[in-house]
């Protein structure tokens, strides 16, 4: 049912296999050898597939820390109206391009291949019975093929030994499986002090994995109960569970749980690494922009007019005069109006407004002309006046 599963998994280990076989010494150690690298070497195979995805996954992690605070305030406003609430949060979520499913994609891809990586381990040795078993005698399971691997490449799997246990072996298996193994050279003892350490340590690697990734989350995150609760169960109930359903798993199962570990571990830096990496480069770019669209020191601001469309958002220091040339430019226009009063009698320029007796010629009149105009203006009055009398007299 499941063999759109079953036969890539076994396929990309058969791959490893096939090249570690032809690396080590071909003796029962080192068919062991071969085996476990195998599965070590899947393990890394698709996490290497995966590995966009959980950037993705990253990503869509902490673009789900910053919009959280408003997602709050979305559930706060529209507490009594679900159906409003869940738009707005849809709304918000595409607004901001967040996809909820990218954040869970790399975990529900990761859970058939762990089915399939189990069903395949345990398909080496069919003599198990109950519920989805086969219950096959000893002589059958060691002359069925398993998928890609051939009948000799099975019994190649039994017969081999790591740290002197089958690779398909498990602390709680019954004895009554064991033949399928060929020489019965171990015990339960010297399975469980394979097993253990390797349970110890998968459980201690996952809790590490879990204590990185929360400690990069936001406080505003952590103050969710929602994302509590989710990092308790990473932090804690998770290691758990691998230290209770250890013994239910065979040695090369709890292989893929340790390197899966390893990877996710190294995995995590290096993306988390080169994402801070990118959020500072971002952060200086912008603030060179700010800096390239502040005004030069000493430069004049334009100011525009209304209805006046600007045709470029900077203003060259070059193209704007400073302080001290406008101040200039200023004086010597205020010194041309001033030293060059138009001469009585003279013919106004063709244009030009005739001027008036005792006003200068010019655009305008400044408040100093006007008090200069009224002065003279008052003295010939004054002259007239005494001629006036000294005729009369």
């Amino acid at each position: 049912m499941l063999n759109f599963i079953y036969y890539p998994v076994s396929g990309i280990m058969w791959v490893w296999h096939w090249l570690f076989d032809h690396i080590t010494p071909n003796t029962p150690g080192g068919d062991g050898i071969a085996w476990a690298l195998s599965v070590v070497f899947l393990v890394f195979t698709l996490r290497a597939i995966l590995y966009k995805p959980f950037v993705k996954q990253i990503r869509t992690t902490k673009k789900m820390q910053e919009i959280n605070p408003e997602l709050q305030a979305i559930r706060k406003k529209y507490a009594k109206d679900r159906v409003k609430m869940t738009e707005e949060m849809q709304k918000l979520q595409k607004e901001h391009g967040f996809n909820p499913l990218l954040g869970c994609l790399p975990m529900l891809l990761q859970i058939p291949v762990f089915i399939g990586l189990f069903h395949v381990l345990r398909s080496f040795n069919r003599t198990a019975t109950g519920m989805g078993q086969l219950g096959m005698s000893v002589e059958e399971t060691r002359n069925t093929p398993n998928y890609f691997f051939s009948v000799e490449q099975v019994q190649n799997f039994l017969d081999a030994r790591l740290f002197g246990v089958p690779l398909s072996s498990f602390i709680t298996q019954p004895v009554t499986e064991w033949p399928a193994f060929g020489t019965i050279d171990f015990t339960r003892a010297h399975i469980a002090v394979v097993v253990i350490p390797m349970m110890i340590i998968a459980s201690i690697a996952t809790h590490m994995n879990s204590r990185a990734s929360v400690a990069r989350q936001p406080e505003a995150a952590l103050e969710n109960p929602q994302t509590r609760m989710m990092n308790m169960l990473a932090l804690y109930i998770f290691p758990l569970g691998i230290l209770v359903t250890g013994p239910f798993f065979p040695v090369a199962i709890l292989l893929y749980w340790m390197s899966n570990n390893i990877w996710t571990y190294g995995q995590q830096h290096l993306v988390f690494g080169r994402i801070a990496k990118e959020e500072e480069e971002a952060k200086l770019a912008k603030q060179e922009k700010l800096k390239a669209n502040s005004p030069k020191p000493g430069a004049k601001p334009v100011r525009m007019k209304k209805g006046q469309a600007s045709t470029s958002d900077e203003t060259d220091a070059s193209d704007t005069p400073s302080g001290t040339d406008a101040a200039a430019a200023e004086t010597d226009k205020g010194d041309d109006a001033t030293t060059a009063p138009t001469e009585a009698g003279a013919k106004p320029k063709p244009g030009q407004k005739p001027a008036r007796p005792g006003q200068r010629s010019g655009s305008g009149s400044s408040p100093g002309s006007k008090k200069q105009n009224s002065g003279n203006r008052g003295g010939k009055k004054a002259t007239n006046r005494g001629g006036r009398r000294g005729g009369r007299r």
